[in-house]
């Protein structure tokens, strides 16, 4: 066998193992390990913690902008006497 039948032959046995990874569902990461229900089911606790993050951080912002605005204010009231 030549060296180029030889590399038609690697191709279409790659072709066809991504055919069947594609029929029967195997996924994988960018490092090949397969992507299991645990990590699957720790993608969506992290989402879910990120978005209380978020939600806690838009409540800390209004807190200090509230502070900030009425400190403003107070001292305004304290030049006006």
């Amino acid at each position: 066998m030549n060296p180029f039948e030889m590399v038609a032959v690697i191709v279409v046995a790659v072709m066809i193992a991504s055919v069947l990874r594609a029929k029967y569902g195997h996924r994988h990461r960018g490092d090949g390990s397969a992507i299991s229900a645990e990590d699957k089911a720790e993608t969506l606790r992290l989402r879910d913690e990120v978005k209380q993050l978020k939600e806690r951080i838009n409540v800390l912002e209004r807190i200090a902008v509230e502070k900030e605005d009425t400190l403003t204010r107070q001292i305004d009231e304290l030049r006006d006497r």
